[in-house]
């Protein structure tokens, strides 16, 4: 288990930690005054201040990346179906342009809250369907940018709204059956998501080193007062964070640990209060 206590190096800022203190630039600057070590950028983000600019100023900063959000959000009818295909492969094409290792995708759920305007259906069923064609084809495209792809399992709560995949082992029986034997297609590990499964370990245990592109870590609070915007600060709640991450990294994963915390309760702190209070706490419960 690798040690962080010397400093934030390890550290990666989602930029959705502080969409509501700051443009990505300021991120950005935050960041290379607090020593971390990489950021994960949101895409509305990046549009604002333009693809190009984005880019410059994230390696003018030193900063590297750990993941692009988002891609996905699969299930879809109609003409939803092609705005679906086409948005999922400009976010390829972005990542690729910002050098990011991995694109995030978050799979979606029922069709009218995947893709709104598409016909509202309650067939769960047919929606992780869609998931798996929608992914294969992304995968197809994907693979010529040479760009992996992560799939982020979440919460059940999401189930209808937001992922029909809701475990590890779902999200890695879709990259076997379509990614056999490969790392083109891997999971994003985020412990807000899935702290809960009782098969969590012996699932990162078979993700390996391979499979794990990705890893996210904040708390899950008790009471949660909102089902989106009240995750925890790292510490603040009842994640098993470090042996969480013993098994992370004893599979083989070493790349940065990434906090994603979506908080009205941290949005309306200061930045710099925010930053530096991720950085304390990854050197000192991650």
């Amino acid at each position: 288990m690798r040690d962080l206590s010397a400093g934030a190096g390890l550290l990666s800022i989602n930029t959705a930690t502080v969409r509501k203190q700051a443009d990505l630039l300021g991120i950005v600057d935050a960041c290379a005054r607090h020593g971390i070590g990489a950021i994960s950028p949101w895409r509305d983000q990046v549009a604002a201040v333009g693809l190009d600019r984005a880019a410059r100023m994230i390696r003018d900063a030193g900063l590297k990346l750990s993941g692009y959000c988002r891609g996905g959000l699969f299930p879809a009818t109609g003409q939803h179906v092609v705005q679906a295909r086409d948005d999922n492969r400009r976010a390829v094409d972005e990542a690729a342009t910002l050098g990011a290792p991995c694109l995030i995708l978050v799979a979606g759920g029922l069709p009218q809250f995947a893709r709104p305007g598409s016909t509202p259906s309650k067939d769960l069923l047919a929606a992780r369907q869609a998931i798996e064609e929608g992914l294969a084809e992304l995968l197809a495209y994907a693979r010529q940018a040479r760009l992996p792809l992560a799939l982020e399992p979440l919460h059940p709560m999401y189930a209808a709204d937001r992922a029909a995949v809701n475990t590890l082992a779902q999200a890695l029986d879709l990259a076997d059956r379509l990614d056999p034997g490969g790392s083109a297609l891997g999971v994003a590990v985020d412990v807000y998501h899935v702290w809960w499964d009782p098969e969590l370990y012996a699932g990162i245990a078979r993700a390996g080193r391979a499979r794990i592109l990705a890893y996210h870590v904040s708390d899950w609070l008790v009471p949660t007062k909102d089902l989106l915007n009240d995750r925890g600060m790292m510490g603040d709640g009842v994640i098993e964070l470090q042996r969480i991450r013993m098994a992370v990294e004893a599979a083989g994963f070493d790349g940065f640990i990434e906090a994603e915390i979506f908080s009205e309760r941290w949005w309306a702190e200061p930045i710099e209060t925010v930053q530096a209070t991720c950085v304390e706490r990854h050197r000192t419960v991650v």
